[in-house]
């Protein structure tokens, strides 16, 4: 899969942001939490879907279905000014019946349609970032898997939601993070 300059960026964007979602600061796991009350705040949310698409975007988790993933993949290779509207897309890509509503107060916005192919492109990565590893480990003949894994690599280097809750990738995000927060002054937890 090739992905244009503008879906590489983005999608660092939107595992960033789901990632953040996860957990609360004492690692208990909630996304659904505030997926949710996300989800209740699209009225305002659709303000910034112009420029940071990926906080948007992350309401329509788990919200798409893709029966034509080679139309996505195509998708996933333009830039921006390129991408075609949501509904152009209704052959190769169906809303959960709960995103409908939210979908509908995206789409009465002048940007909405191409936001909705943002949003349904990022969640295809996401889901291929996923699914990669299994992928590979499906694969009878692993020299050709492991060649090609190395050679799309960055397509697919963002940790998934599934990984944060590994606890060595989060400890050392903890640690990251604490860090982070003492560099702007804030007193370290012990």
């Amino acid at each position: 899969m090739k992905l244009s300059p503008y879906f590489y960026d983005l999608r660092k964007a939107y595992q960033a942001e789901l990632d953040d979602l996860i957990s609360d600061s004492e690692g208990k796991d909630v996304l659904r939490k505030r997926l949710a009350q996300k989800r209740s705040e699209i009225g305002f949310l659709v303000q910034m879907m112009e420029f940071s698409p990926e906080m948007v975007a992350v309401v329509f988790h788990q919200g798409f279905r893709f029966g034509k993933p080679a139309a996505m993949e195509q998708v996933l290779g333009l830039h921006a000014d390129m991408l075609p509207d949501w509904h152009s897309l209704g052959h190769a890509v169906t809303l959960e019946p709960w995103a409908a509503s939210l979908a509908q107060t995206v789409l009465r916005e002048p940007q909405g349609a191409s936001f909705m192919t943002v949003a349904a492109a990022l969640e295809y990565l996401h889901q291929q970032a996923r699914m990669a590893p299994v992928a590979a480990g499906a694969d009878d003949d692993g020299d050709d898997a492991d060649e090609e894994a190395a050679e799309h690599d960055d397509d697919f280097s963002a940790l998934s939601a599934d990984d944060a809750r590994d606890p060595h990738t989060s400890r050392s995000r903890e640690e990251a993070s604490a860090d982070w927060l003492a560099e702007q002054g804030f007193e370290r937890k012990d």
